[in-house]
């Protein structure tokens, strides 16, 4: 919740129009947003029904759509388009970001927060050993996207009031006896999309490599836990 609530504080006043969730999921920034909110309506937007039921029994939501983000478009004009960790998973920014600015209300801002962790050992070795190891097949695994900070700064600055941050935090990490807690923490979401075009004999040698290099890269301390900082790029634009 920390990077999702420093979004929201980051969020000055708002104009008149909708308060949109852009990838809202199960809706858990939906109560601080609804409080936020100041009496608009609050729109949630995700592409998943089963994240969108989940959405629903928060009670906060006065609207929910389904949609994908590539394709949605807002029924009116928003004050504020909020992005939580959801569009660095969609491609194209250099595109999808002018668009959703074009999309708010005169005053209204774009706020959106994403893992800027591709660079990385956590994740990045996940992408050189597969690589290296299964060559050719890694354009085909979809892996999220993040361009670098100067191009959104490019791409926004002439639209409005731009502003651009990175923030670490540092998360101790647990895992089970006989698994590093990095590969646990990223299997299930980065690396999702590598694993699951491989083989399970593939899929557990690549496992295998990737904590090799991870117990050099992230030390397990005495207790089984590693203090794992993790990336995270901010930016909001006023239009």
């Amino acid at each position: 919740m920390r990077p999702a609530l420093d979004l929201l504080n980051a969020v000055g006043q708002m104009g008149i129009g909708d308060v949109v969730d852009l990838g809202c999921g199960n809706g858990v920034m939906a109560e601080a947003l609804c409080a936020r909110a100041g009496g608009r309506t609050l729109v949630g937007v995700d592409a998943s029904p089963a994240m969108l039921e989940k959405a629903r029994a928060t009670g906060a939501y006065d609207a929910l759509q389904q949609a994908d983000i590539t394709d949605w478009h807002p029924r009116r004009a928003p004050a504020l388009i909020f992005s939580n960790a959801a569009l660095h998973w969609v491609g194209g920014h250099a595109a999808l970001m002018p668009r959703l600015a074009s999309m708010l209300a005169k005053g209204g801002t774009l706020a959106v927060q994403m893992p800027h962790q591709n660079k990385a050992p956590s994740h990045r070795v996940w992408l050189s050993l597969a690589e290296e190891f299964f060559s050719g097949r890694v354009e085909k695994m979809g892996t999220p996207g993040v361009m670098s900070p100067v191009r959104y700064e490019e791409l926004l600055a002439p639209l409005g009031q731009f502003r651009l941050w990175e923030t670490d935090y540092y998360q101790r990490l647990t895992a089970e006896p006989g698994s590093h807690p990095v590969r646990r923490y990223t299997e299930s979401t980065y690396a999702r999309p590598i694993l699951a075009a491989l083989e399970p004999k593939e899929r557990a040698d690549l496992i295998r490599r990737y904590e090799e290099v991870m117990h050099a890269a992230y030390p397990v301390r005495a207790d089984g836990t590693v203090l794992f900082p993790f990336r995270r790029m901010f930016f909001t634009l006023i239009v």
